[in-house]
């Protein structure tokens, strides 16, 4: 059984989870808007990345046989300066989660809710993979400037991407 502290900010991370979701959403539908279809398409995998992060929450809580407890999604930004100020965001909205995710471990720890330490450990490695796959492409992108044909290269390049559920609930 959860204790109710472990409990209510595992809930605060699955809404948060689920707010990155509507970010990307939102991340993708700019993207449209600028006929940037790969990248719109590279923001809708991640969200729904963010949806499989969140539910792995939802039943996690449930499983410790707590209570799951949805909570005001803010709205997204819709706007952005440029495709490389997007994925700026990108990157630091996935720093923003590392941080909270790396909070709940050191929760669990100090709740010495071990099951919970050990459920977390799959987010701390995912952390590293989001965050470095994002500033990669903002890298990429400050290499490319101003030039509409390497934009467009990475469009191309970043709209080969697909998600890719996980074989068992468990991962």
């Amino acid at each position: 059984m959860l204790k109710k502290t472990m409990q209510d900010a595992l809930n605060a991370q699955m809404n948060a989870e689920i707010y990155s979701a509507y970010l990307y959403v939102s991340m993708s539908a700019y993207f449209e808007s600028l006929n940037l279809k790969g990248f719109a398409s590279w923001m809708r995998v991640q969200a729904q990345e963010e949806m499989m992060h969140a539910m792995k929450f939802y039943d996690y809580i449930l499983e410790r046989g707590g209570r799951v407890m949805m909570a005001a999604i803010d709205a997204p930004p819709t706007d952005w300066d440029s495709p490389l100020a997007v994925f700026t965001n990108t990157y630091e909205h996935e720093q923003k989660v590392t941080a909270l995710i790396h909070t709940l471990v050191d929760l669990a720890v100090k709740e010495k809710d071990h099951a919970t330490s050990n459920f977390l450990q799959w987010f701390v490695g995912e952390q590293v993979e989001e965050e470095s796959s994002a500033d990669a492409i903002v890298q990429q992108m400050k290499l490319a400037g101003e030039a509409p044909h390497a934009l467009f290269m990475l469009d191309k390049e970043y709209g080969q991407r697909i998600f890719q559920p996980p074989t068992s609930s468990k991962e």
